[in-house]
C-alpha cells in the first residue's frame, strides 16, 4: 500500500512538473491548461481524455516518463490542442477512426511546427517524414483536410497502425468515462470560449515565440463563426397583416357586458387585425452547375421546407420564386403556399449543369421587382458551391449564400452577404 501511494505521488509530481513547464514556457496555453484535470486511475490502459479530465495509470505514466522525460509534457500539449480545436466534439464525422487519426496527425503537425525543445521525442523524425509525405497529397495538414483525403483514398491497415503508433497519445472521449462520478464535462461551447482566450493570448506573445503560425491559423479556423441556417432564415421575415383576432386588444369584460345588456350587440367590437411577422416574399436560387449534386439540392430544399413548416410565423400565402441557374436563368417556379413548396422539394428536377455566374440571378430579381412581381422582397437565399462571379455592388435586400460544406479554395463571400455552411448530414 505504501509503495502504491508513493507511485501515485511520483506520477502526480511528474504531471505537475510538466504543467509548470507549459505555464512558464507557453503561457498562452494557461486558459486551456487550467481546465484540464489529471486524475490517477490505476488499472486504466494508457491515457483517456473526456473533454476535461485526463485519466492515467501511474505505472504507465512513470514508465513513459523514464523512457522519455518529455513524454508527459507532449501528452498535455496534445490534449490541450485537441481541446481548443474542438476535435473531440466533431460528431458529424461518420468514420470515427479516420477522424481520430486525422486529428492526431493535425495536432502533432502543429506541435512539431512550434519546435519546443522540452517536448521533443525520439519518434519526431519519423513523424516529420510522414507529415512531409502527407503534405504532398493534401492542401493542408488540418484535421478536416486529412479526414477528406482518408475518406476518399482510404488508409491501408499497415498505415493505420503506423499512424496510431506515432501520432496517437490518448483515447478520445467527449463525455464522462466513469459512471461512478456523474458530472457535467466542459462542452464544445465552453472550449470555444477558451480557444478565443488562447488565440488572444497567442497574438500577444507570438512575437516572443517562433513556429506558432500553424497553431494560430488553426485557431482562427476553429473559432470563426458558423451561422445556423435555421436561425438566419428568420431574418427573411417581413411585417404583414393577417386577419385574426388580436388577443392583446380584445377585452372580454366589455364585450360580454354589451351582449348581456343589449342583446346581440357587443359594447366594443374586438380588433380583427393583428400585425405579425410572416415569411412572405423571397427568392431561393439553386446553383445547377455541374459541381452541385442533385441529392444535396433536394436535401437543401427539404430542410428549407421543414424550417418554414415548423415556424409559427409561416404565412399561409407565400410568394417564393425558386430559380434554377448556372451562368444563366434556366427556370423559375413560383410557390404560393407551403403545400406547393413541399411538392417542389419532393419532386425537384435539376436543369442546367453549366458554369456558375451569380450576377444573372441578381439581375433577374431586379427585373421581378421592376415588374412588381415581388411586392415586398425581403431576401435571396442562394444555394451554391461558391465557384462563381459575385456582383460588384450590394443589393437592397438581405442575401444569404448557403454552401455545401467548407472549401478553402472557394472565393470569399462579399462583406454584404451572409455566409452559411451546411453540415454534411442534410
Amino acid at each position: 500500500m505504501a509503495d502504491e501511494k508513493k507511485i501515485n505521488e511520483y506520477a502526480d509530481r511528474v504531471i505537475r512538473l510538466s504543467m509548470d513547464t507549459i505555464t512558464v514556457r507557453l503561457r498562452f496555453f494557461i486558459p486551456a491548461l487550467s481546465k484540464i484535470e489529471p486524475e490517477c486511475r490505476p488499472g486504466n490502459i494508457g491515457y483517456v481524455y473526456d473533454g476535461q479530465k485526463l485519466y492515467y495509470d501511474p505505472y504507465v505514466l512513470l514508465n513513459d516518463y523514464m523512457e522519455e522525460p518529455a513524454y508527459v509534457l507532449r501528452l498535455l500539449l496534445h490534449v490541450i490542442i485537441h481541446s481548443i480545436l474542438k476535435h473531440p466534439y466533431r460528431f458529424d464525422k461518420t468514420e470515427e477512426r479516420y477522424w481520430n487519426i486525422a486529428s492526431d496527425i493535425a495536432v502533432e503537425s502543429i506541435i512539431l511546427d512550434m519546435d519546443i525543445p522540452e517536448s521533443s521525442l525520439l519518434r519526431d523524425s519519423e513523424e516529420r517524414i510522414i507529415l512531409n509525405r502527407l503534405a504532398k497529397w493534401t492542401p493542408s495538414l488540418s484535421a478536416d483536410a486529412l479526414y477528406r483525403e482518408f475518406m476518399v483514398g482510404g488508409i491501408s491497415s499497415d498505415s493505420e497502425k503506423k499512424y496510431a503508433q506515432l501520432f496517437a497519445f490518448d483515447t478520445h472521449r467527449a463525455r464522462a468515462v466513469y459512471k461512478d462520478e456523474p458530472r457535467e464535462i466542459l462542452t464544445k461551447e465552453d472550449w470555444e470560449k477558451i480557444a478565443e482566450r488562447v488565440k488572444a493570448e497567442l497574438k500577444s506573445f507570438s512575437k516572443d515565440i517562433t513556429g506558432t503560425e500553424s497553431l494560430l491559423l488553426s485557431l482562427k479556423d476553429s473559432t470563426k463563426r458558423h451561422y445556423d441556417y435555421d436561425a438566419i432564415l428568420s431574418r427573411f421575415a417581413v411585417m404583414s397583416e393577417e386577419i385574426k383576432v388580436n388577443p392583446d386588444e380584445f377585452d372580454y369584460i366589455y364585450y360580454t357586458y354589451g351582449l348581456n345588456n343589449y342583446g346581440n350587440m357587443p359594447l366594443i367590437e374586438p380588433l380583427e387585425y393583428a400585425e405579425e411577422k410572416r415569411i412572405r416574399d423571397f427568392v431561393i436560387a439553386i446553383d445547377t452547375s455541374a459541381s452541385v449534386k442533385g441529392t444535396r439540392v433536394e436535401g437543401f430544399l427539404n430542410r428549407t421546407y421543414d424550417i418554414l413548416a415548423r415556424s409559427v410565423s409561416l404565412s399561409e400565402k407565400l410568394n417564393v420564386h425558386i430559380v434554377q441557374c448556372d451562368s444563366k436563368i434556366t427556370s423559375d417556379t413560383l410557390v404560393t403556399s407551403k403545400n406547393e413548396l413541399k411538392k417542389v422539394a419532393d419532386s425537384f428536377h435539376i436543369r442546367g449543369f453549366g458554369a456558375t455566374d451569380f450576377r444573372p440571378v441578381f439581375e433577374y430579381v431586379e427585373e421581378l421587382k421592376r415588374e412588381d412581381t415581388i411586392g415586398d422582397l425581403k431576401g435571396l437565399i442562394y444555394f451554391t458551391d461558391g465557384y462563381g462571379v459575385y456582383p460588384e455592388s450590394p443589393p437592397d435586400y438581405d442575401t444569404m449564400f448557403v454552401f455545401d460544406g467548407e472549401d478553402e479554395y472557394r472565393m470569399p463571400v462579399p462583406g454584404w452577404a451572409i455566409k452559411v455552411v451546411l453540415e454534411q448530414d442534410i
